[in-house]
Parts: structure tokens; C-alpha cells; sequence
């Protein structure tokens, strides 16, 4: 293999490990404010549409990260 391409591979990696490090971080902190909002009331309209709108943002995060892991996945078979 050409030193360029294990360059470029270790940067690949470096980014695919920090993405997924803050996709799984944003998923810690909407977890914890759809933990918050369980316990509002559910004739508080304001809560619910929060609610809706942190249970897509976090369905959007997972997606991403199942997208790096497929990604990190694709990089070490090219790799090898």
C-alpha cells in the first residue's frame, strides 16, 4: 500500500472516531431531556412538541452513527 492512502486512512479513522464520539454524546444529553420530559404533563402541548422534536433529533443522531460504524466497518475491510 502507498504511505498517502495510510495517511489518508488515519485521518479517516481520526474523524470517524471523533464524529462518533459527539453523535453519541448528543444522544447522552437528549436522552436525559426526553427523560425530563416523561414527566411533564400531557395537556402541556409546549412539552409534547419539545418531546416529538427530541425523539427526532435522536432517531436522526442514531442514524448517523449507524452510518460511521457501517463506514468504519467499510474502511477496515478496504484496508486489510
Amino acid at each position: 500500500m502507498d504511505k498517502s492512502h495510510d495517511a489518508s486512512s488515519g485521518i479517516d479513522d481520526a474523524l470517524i472516531a471523533e464524529a462518533t464520539a459527539q453523535l453519541n454524546q448528543e444522544i447522552k444529553v437528549l436522552d436525559t431531556w426526553l427523560a425530563e420530559l416523561a414527566h411533564a404533563p400531557a395537556s402541556d402541548d409546549e412539552s409534547m412538541a419539545a418531546y416529538q422534536s427530541y425523539m427526532d433529533m435522536r432517531a436522526s443522531r442514531c442514524e448517523m452513527l449507524s452510518s460511521l460504524l457501517n463506514q468504519k466497518k467499510s474502511t477496515r475491510k478496504n484496508s486489510e
